[in-house]
């Protein structure tokens, strides 16, 4: 079944209607220089606690911070993608995606990624260059367990997952996003 809110590309053979081939191949198009990191996106977790702040810089999509919108990325046919700086001890709190996988690509740093399902626990430290992907229905959790900035890929399978919730028990459960 199709969630008709989700804005999807009319073809990813064809260009949408209006738009010539140059046009089209422009609009696929986010160069870093165009990026600014979102300091706000996920700030609702750092107001609760200074040890969650970070920032996302979009590229494909809007992830699955909640952000609405973001007319500066190139629109998401089948995946988000994004970076997130994570500054030194801060973290990524445990959080659950029911609908997508969710894949983390550390460009630099070190960071512990800590899973969990049903009752049983995964913990592993990733560097520069190291992949994890976390299947739907698995709660992850990220801390930068270095001494400077981590950066990393974050993708997600899905054009607009559905925004993650937190463990019952976890401090943020019990905040309301605005």
């Amino acid at each position: 079944m199709s969630d008709m809110s989700i804005p999807v590309a009319p073809s990813a053979t064809e260009p949408p209607a209006g738009m010539n081939f140059q046009q089209w191949m422009e609009s696929r198009c986010a160069l870093y220089k165009t990026r600014r990191y979102d300091w706000n996106a996920l700030k609702f977790q750092a107001d609760f606690d200074p040890k969650y702040k970070r920032a996302q810089m979009r590229y494909m999509g809007t992830g699955g911070t909640g952000v609405a919108s973001d007319m500066n990325t190139v629109p998401s046919e089948h995946f988000t993608f994004s970076t997130m700086v994570i500054p030194a001890g801060h973290e990524g709190p445990m959080h659950i995606h029911t609908d997508v996988e969710e894949v983390f690509f550390v460009m630099r740093g070190r960071v512990k990624v800590m899973c969990e399902k049903d009752g049983q626990t995964w913990e592993a430290i990733l560097g520069d260059r190291d992949l994890i992907s976390v299947p739907p229905g698995v709660y992850r959790g990220e801390i930068n367990i270095g001494d400077e900035d981590a950066l990393m890929c974050v993708m997600l399978g899905h054009p607009r997952p559905i925004t993650p919730t937190y463990p019952p028990d976890h401090p943020l459960a019990k905040i309301k996003r605005a």
